[in-house]
């Protein structure tokens, strides 16, 4: 992504805090796995919507106004020891044109270099809680400033969630985060495929995983967006459901859920077929139902339509389908006030999609939903599940159907990012079937 885009960033947000404030944003650390073996390091995604930068022990801090520059930027300094073994390292003295902050300090000034810059500012803007560690050393930082107020030292005196303005901005996603998206989006669709044309009754579920995951690498995505969920029969009824380890069988149902995360942006789609790639009578009814509820929320997806509108829909065609089928009984209104339908629709419909796949964002302003608006992405994910007990019929028992596409807000009414993935009963039946 062109550094302009996170200068154009940082200063919007600046813009925003005003005068007198500064932020303090922290990168992710380092996460052991076990011993002396690493996570495989990813960005916290605030901090990279900032800066772009992707090393740990790193801070950015901003000062709007700041005379000698609003953007100052603490980062590892390079060592040729340290990189023959992790890999090369931006370092402080190339930060500056790399990643067009006003200056750059190595990381280990940071405790020394700090304070001065908290002096005299009103409030701080930081997000609390994620990095325990870093929250104790800065509010130490803090505390002394403030110990030292009979010097006629100013130090912040109101702490801010940064997530308050941040947040927000990052709700609407750019013309160059929709390429990323797009992108994201591709790569996904085409992963789900091949899982669909490699399936066979007799397979494992972590087989399609690794289909996925073979797809994703290939597209230049390197990681899932999150942990790929590969349920058939009645595993696809546990929501997040990771094992992945059962076998699949024939007159089964499996439902996947993966996303690949490309250049940190997210990804997120559901498809439910058949093992065997053919529908039964009892499973294309209960598909039908959810593929028209998700079809009935995307068209619900309009610039000025409340976020839950989606929802609402689609939870009131899926009340109606099982109605039909003998799933549930009573006035359709009734069931939807008492929310009887919950037994078998237990989620929501929609979440913001960005650099996480659950992506920030308030859904609501007060107690009224938030209205969409051009730039914004959401999931269109309804979903019905039929526990696997004795007293629902047979055809349906056990039965987990979700269908997940990714949806841009446009101004005219919106994109389906991920449009390229089949996902009606016949165009299911004709990919995996070797003619689609």
């Amino acid at each position: 992504m062109n550094m302009s885009e996170f200068v154009k960033r940082r200063a919007k947000l600046m813009e925003h805090m005003g005068q007198g404030s500064i932020a303090v944003v922290p990168a992710a650390r380092v996460v052991i796995r076990s011993k002396d073996t690493e996570y495989p390091f990813r960005q916290n995604s605030d901090f990279y919507y900032l800066t772009g930068f992707v090393e740990a022990n790193a801070v950015l801090v901003l000062v709007p106004g700041r005379e000698k520059g609003e953007s100052i930027l603490f980062c590892e300094e390079r060592l040729l020891e340290v990189e023959q073994w992790t890999g090369e390292r931006m370092g402080p003295d190339r930060g500056v044109q790399m990643l067009g902050v006003d200056d750059a300090f190595p990381y280990s000034d940071l405790t020394d270099i700090l304070p001065g810059l908290l002096e005299g500012q009103a409030r701080i803007h930081v997000t609390l809680g994620e990095q325990p560690t870093f929250d104790k050393e800065l509010l130490a930082l803090i505390s002394e400033l403030q110990s030292r107020s009979v010097q006629g030292i100013v130090a912040p005196g109101e702490i801010v969630a940064l997530s308050h303005l941040l947040h927000d901005l990052r709700l609407y996603k750019s013309s160059h985060e929709l390429q990323l998206m797009r992108k994201a989006a591709s790569i996904t669709c085409r992963a789900h495929e091949r899982a669909m044309l490699f399936c066979q009754a007799g397979f494992n579920e972590s087989d399609l995983e690794a289909e996925l995951l073979h797809e994703f690498m290939r597209g230049g995505a390197r990681f899932p967006a999150y942990p790929c969920i590969v349920g058939s029969g009645a595993n696809a009824c546990v929501m997040h459901y990771t094992g992945n380890a059962d076998v699949m069988n024939t007159g089964d149902l499996v439902l996947i859920d993966a996303g690949c995360e490309y250049e940190h942006y997210a990804s997120d789609v559901t498809r439910t077929f058949p093992v065997s790639g053919r529908f039964t009578d009892a499973q294309k009814q209960l598909y039908n139902i959810v593929l028209a509820a998700q079809l009935a929320a995307i068209d619900a997806v309009h610039p000025g339509n409340a976020f839950d509108l989606p929802h609402t829909r689609a939870i009131r065609v899926m009340a109606e389908g099982l109605v039909e089928l003998g799933l549930l009984v009573g006035d359709v209104d009734h069931l939807i006030e008492s929310e009887q339908y919950k037994t078998f629709c237990v989620h929501k419909t929609s979440h913001w999609m960005g650099l996480d796949v659950h992506d920030v964002g308030d859904y609501r302003v007060g107690e009224v939903w938030r209205e969409l608006e051009p730039g914004m992405v959401l999931t269109i994910e309804p979903g019905l599940y039929v526990p696997d007990s004795a007293e629902y019929d047979l055809p349906w028992r056990g039965m987990g159907i979700r269908i997940e596409d990714d949806v841009l807000v446009t101004r005219q009414g919106h994109e389906v990012l991920t449009h390229q993935v089949v996902k009606t009963v016949e165009d299911i039946e004709l990919l995996m079937s070797g003619q689609g």
